[in-house]
């Protein structure tokens, strides 16, 4: 048996202070703490706060194996953010310097959801319940969507 209570993110960008400023801006987020390196100033930890959740991050440290997306070529990893207005806070992180992936589309998953990609490589979905299904309804009307 697993003793896992939580999973947090931790994602590491190339300017960890810009990163946190993007996402107060983008998304609405609270910084809990930060430390800094007292040897180079860079954040070698912080934790934000997403609603209920944490995302920890920190600088690009290359000799423990903390790279960012820049540096390896992007990310495979989608950070997924419910929200309860994706239009307003898509408007939101575009205005912070997101860049728009996909644009906010109701799906018939019963989400509307959007798409970005943060300045520092890291995608976000944003995503906003319009429509309570079960994951029977959700199968079956995948199914029956043109080209499926």
């Amino acid at each position: 048996m697993s003793s896992v209570t939580t999973v947090i993110p931790y994602i590491v960008t190339k300017d960890a202070k810009a990163a946190i400023a993007f996402y107060t801006a983008a998304f609405g987020a609270t910084e809990e703490f930060r430390m800094t390196d007292p040897s180079d100033g860079r954040i070698g930890h912080a934790e934000l706060k997403f609603g209920g959740s944490i995302v920890m991050l920190a600088d690009e440290y290359p000799d423990f194996g903390a790279l960012s997306p820049d540096t390896i070529g992007g990310s495979p990893v989608t950070l997924h953010l419910l929200t309860e207005a994706v239009d307003d806070d898509l408007a939101r992180a575009v205005d912070a310097g997101a860049t728009v992936l996909r644009a906010a589309t109701d799906q018939s998953f019963g989400e509307r959801n959007a798409m970005v990609l943060d300045p520092f490589g890291h995608r976000w979905m944003l995503s906003q319940t319009i429509e309570k299904l079960n994951p029977d309804e959700m199968q079956r009307r995948w199914d029956e969507e043109p080209g499926s």
